[in-house]
């Protein structure tokens, strides 16, 4: 059974009338990706908010960082997990499997991070994502320890806090609006 058709509940915006800056990224989508991701026509609805969305998806997840792009998928993985975000286990599943030529390890960390085989870094890391998403309160002094004897720095665990951040927040967009994956992700990287 397939999923449905829709990109989103909500109207769907008209791409040919958004500016050429927005038009111009949409096409390297298109050229680097051979697809232009839902969730920038979902977002292309308020285009200020799809230029925001751009700019920070962009720093979090391929700007400098003490972690890899690898570990930063692996991060909206897990937070996606945690809230069943449907779109972004797709969409970012698929990108663990592209990161880490790894097929099963995407699978693993979108059904339950726990049954990996991972290095206690991004065990670590992820278990400190996992908290911050379903019980924020309880982050502490020995989360952040524990994080520092894996080897990251203070810059590396505000890192890890934004990207979970900002992972629940556009899983709760997601959820929603109603935001169905691009089907070309299931079949990726396999």
């Amino acid at each position: 059974m397939p999923q449905p058709d829709h990109v989103t509940k909500l109207a769907e915006p008209a791409l040919e009338l958004l500016d050429d800056d927005l038009k111009d990224y949409l096409a390297l989508c298109e050229e680097k990706l051979g697809l232009v991701p839902n969730v920038l026509k979902a977002f292309a609805l308020r285009p200020q908010k799809l230029r925001n969305f751009i700019a920070t998806y962009d720093e979090l997840m391929l700007g400098e960082s003490g972690l890899s792009k690898l570990e930063r998928e692996m991060i909206a993985v897990v937070v996606s997990s945690a809230n069943h975000c449907y779109y972004c286990l797709a969409a970012h599943g698929q990108a663990v499997r592209y990161r880490s030529d790894d097929p099963e390890l995407g699978e693993m960390l979108v059904a339950n991070y726990r049954v990996a085989d991972l290095e206690p870094r991004q065990r670590t890391i992820l278990d400190f994502a996992w908290k911050l998403t379903t019980s924020p309160w309880q982050a502490d002094d020995t989360d952040r320890a524990l994080l520092r004897q894996q080897g990251l720095s203070d810059e590396d665990i505000f890192d890890i806090c934004e990207i979970t951040g900002f992972f629940n927040m556009t899983n709760r967009i997601a959820s929603g609006v109603d935001m169905m994956p691009n089907r070309e992700y299931h079949r990726m990287n396999r």
